[in-house]
């Protein structure tokens, strides 16, 4: 068949708010260029009647031809006034149109949301998450229970005596005094003396003791 007739030619798009004020701005401007071009005819008749005599044939017939250019002038302008009233009414139900557009995608957006949070929720698992919480509130615990135990191990003892540890303080200056007094002699300190292993004879001699023997 489409040998025999031939394809139709290509379909004409659909008529649209913006394309109709899209034509008519164009309309509009060419209104505006005519409008323009008869005031501009109309100032160079004016301008050529004013140095003609009242009532004379040549002034009589531009003053006609004046009042015939107005006349267009007129019309024109009226035709416009109507293409821009359309192009206002035009816009306003464009604008109208583009709202209601936007309502429904919106609410579509909104549903589709809805939808994908509905599944999403469907896959969480509350009683698992709150195991999980107690699970981690249970390591928490063990965590700070250890890490107070490594604390303690490092503490000094509450019971230990402050006038005790003076006192030894004071004994351990009276050895090195006593050590200062027998010239440096080389010993062992008091407080390590009834710690000397078994094994060991009998105490090294001094330097003091030496000199002694051999004088």
């Amino acid at each position: 068949m489409q040998r025999l007739w031939g394809t139709g030619g290509s379909k004409a798009p659909k008529p649209s708010l913006n394309n109709a004020v899209t034509t008519s701005n164009d309309r509009i401007e060419a209104l505006d260029s005519k409008i323009a071009t008869l005031n501009a005819q109309l100032t160079a008749l004016n301008s050529k009647m004013a140095n003609m005599r009242d009532g004379s044939p040549g002034k009589t017939a531009l003053r006609k031809r004046a009042i015939e250019v107005l006349k267009r002038r007129k019309q024109y302008e009226s035709e416009r006034t109507n293409y821009e009233a359309q192009v206002f009414n035009m816009e306003r139900f464009q604008g109208m149109t583009d709202s209601m557009t936007n309502v429904r995608t919106t609410i579509a957006a909104m549903e589709s949301a809805s939808k994908d949070m509905k599944k999403q929720f469907g896959k969480v698992d509350l009683d698992k998450i709150e195991r999980l919480q107690d699970e981690m509130a249970d390591l928490m615990d063990v965590s700070n229970e250890i890490q107070e135990t490594l604390g303690r191990s490092y503490d000094i003892p509450e019971d230990v005596d402050e006038a005790e540890l003076d006192a030894e303080l004071e004994a351990l200056g009276a050895d090195v005094e006593l050590e200062a007094e027998l010239g440096g002699a080389v010993g062992l300190p008091s407080f390590m003396q009834d710690e000397v292993p078994e094994f060991i004879d009998e105490a090294p001699q001094t330097d003091g003791k030496v000199k002694e023997v051999a004088g």
